[in-house]
């Protein structure tokens, strides 16, 4: 089988996931690709964010510093190729669905592994990969059912030259495929114009505060979600009524005391909503010129 699937939704699906990190980057000239920087995070701990709901996951390389914790192996012997990459990543994997991802997709978002998981469960192939903008196949960007991996790997492994050098159409041409189009997910960056373009795709105006978020949260190792829509509206507020440097200074003390209490999403919309019901109450004094309203306490006659 191999065709293009529909939008599909459903429960999660539990995986595992592999991502081969170990390639020589000859068109960066022999460049650290894993550690190049987009959007001030890496490349691999930008994968490595898209697959962290994976029970396990696997990093294909030789060790490196990372945003969360992985297991590491290489394949035997080192710079043998992707097919024999998989293999070695794959030993360590248990799920019956396992992701298998490179480490040069700035764009990849949890949803996309999701929708790629939810087809594969859905359609009773062996596996759903992306296809790029020029429809090509994506198999470092897919889901697989593992049974059929180390199936299919057995087989070609048996053969006279082993896994050693095997390109992963090998693989990958023998297990039936269905083809989820999706341009930026499977967006990699292969040469340094890829790298600048991705670059400048996360300034476009409806990325970069998303981007920067992330961002800031994986600089300070922090998994909070908030209503980022509240937090703007209540620096507005302050700055309008009150003064623009109370903008920063009340989102940072709305952060403290959210901290200082549950620490979750809730109490930082808790601290938020007082805050702005304060500046509110700023901004109402200082647009009645600071008259007291007419129910207030009047002062005595003079006489």
């Amino acid at each position: 089988m191999s065709d293009n699937a529909p939008v599909a939704t459903g429960t999660p699906v539990p995986y595992d996931a592999v991502v081969l990190a170990g390639g020589a980057a000859r068109r960066l000239g022999g460049a650290d690709k894993p550690g190049l920087r987009v959007g001030g995070r890496a490349l691999i701990d930008r994968v490595l964010a898209a697959c962290a709901g994976a029970g396990t996951t696997v990093v294909v390389a030789d060790r490196r510093s990372t945003a969360r914790p992985v297991r590491w192996t290489r394949e035997e012997p080192p710079g043998a190729g992707p097919v024999a990459a998989l293999a070695a990543g794959l030993r360590l994997t248990t799920a019956e669905h396992t992701v298998v991802l490179s480490a040069d997709l700035p764009f990849l978002q949890p949803a996309t592994l999701r929708r790629l998981l939810t087809v594969l469960r859905e359609t009773g192939a062996d596996g759903a990969l992306l296809t790029d903008a020029d429809g090509r196949d994506q198999p470092l960007v897919a889901a697989y059912r593992t049974a059929a991996l180390r199936r299919e790997l057995a087989a070609l492994a048996a053969g006279p030259d082993g896994l050693t050098g095997l390109p992963l159409r090998r693989l990958t041409g023998a297990l039936s495929l269905t083809r989820v189009p999706d341009p930026l997910a499977s967006f990699d960056c292969d040469t340094w114009d890829d790298l600048v373009n991705a670059r400048a795709r996360i300034r476009e105006h409806g990325h970069v505060l998303d981007e920067w978020i992330s961002a800031v949260k994986n600089e300070l190792g922090i998994e909070l979600d908030v209503d980022t829509g509240a937090l703007l509206d209540l620096a507005r507020d302050a700055a309008h009524g009150v003064a623009r440097p109370a903008a920063p200074l009340t989102t940072f003390l709305v952060g403290y005391a959210a901290a200082q209490g549950s620490g979750g999403p809730e109490a930082v919309a808790e601290a938020a909503r007082k805050a702005a019901a304060l500046a509110l109450r700023w901004e109402e004094e200082n647009n009645g010129g600071g008259k007291e309203n007419s129910g207030g306490p009047s002062a005595p006659d003079a006489g």
